[in-house]
């Protein structure tokens, strides 16, 4: 087990361990709770009733939260001709094609997010092993591989998130930050879990949330009431 700091022992104190809290009571506690001295990140941890390793129990997707994560983040586009035109004045912070692929292989990786063109899908593949675990592949299913590249980037400038189901059965989602108001935490989260209960996969059987957990970035874990997230 990690051990804790006396900041982190004394918050957790505050947290009722057997409680389920609303959401607003919930984000009320997490921003009471925050310690660091930086605007943490507030994260929304999501246990589903799925087995990954079946493909047909797959959970993923995006979504665009009404109020952003509070982080700008960087835009990578591989396109080329009129596509990267179109890319360059919608803000993409980087566009290109084989001279990325080149500095990615190297070891380049400061950005945050992908979006290709379907044609550039047969270079780009050659990054899997470096993009995949990292969780930055371009995918259909998450909207980033697009011949609406203009449409794509205004929708992760906007606050488009991604979700994806771990090994573990769990979704890991950053839904704003600390100094954020209750409210458009709360929008935000409300916003993802849609998401995620419209996302259960035809596979799946029996209990289909099973827990969910939000915290800041060096706060406790604090549950919120699933199961009133299921009408």
């Amino acid at each position: 087990m990690p051990k804790h700091g006396k900041k982190y022992l004394e918050a957790a104190k505050k947290v009722d361990k057997a409680k389920l809290y609303e959401p607003a009571e919930a984000f009320t506690l997490v921003k009471e709770l925050s310690f660091a001295k930086f605007d943490e990140t507030v994260e929304v941890a999501v246990k589903l009733g799925v087995d990954p390793r079946h493909a047909d129990q797959q959970v993923r997707g995006a979504v665009v939260l009404p109020h952003g994560t509070g982080k700008t983040r960087k835009v990578l586009v591989f396109a080329k001709g009129e596509k990267a035109k179109e890319a360059e004045a919608a803000g993409a912070d980087y566009v290109g094609a084989e001279e990325y692929i080149e500095k990615i292989a190297q070891g380049w990786i400061d950005f945050d997010v992908v979006v290709a063109t379907p044609d550039m899908m047969g270079a780009v593949g050659r990054l899997g092993k470096i993009l995949g675990p990292k969780g930055l592949m371009p995918s259909p299913k998450t909207g980033t591989v697009t011949f609406e590249v203009a449409k794509a980037i205004a929708d992760i400038k906007a606050g488009k998130i991604e979700y994806r189901v771990d090994k573990a059965g769990i979704v890991h989602v950053p839904i704003g930050k600390v100094s954020f108001p209750v409210e458009k935490l709360v929008e935000n989260f409300n916003t993802l879990m849609d998401a995620l209960i419209k996302a259960k996969p035809a596979g799946a059987k029996g209990q289909y949330l099973k827990g969910v957990v939000v915290s800041s970035t060096m706060g406790p874990g604090i549950k919120i009431n699933h199961l009133k997230l299921v009408k």
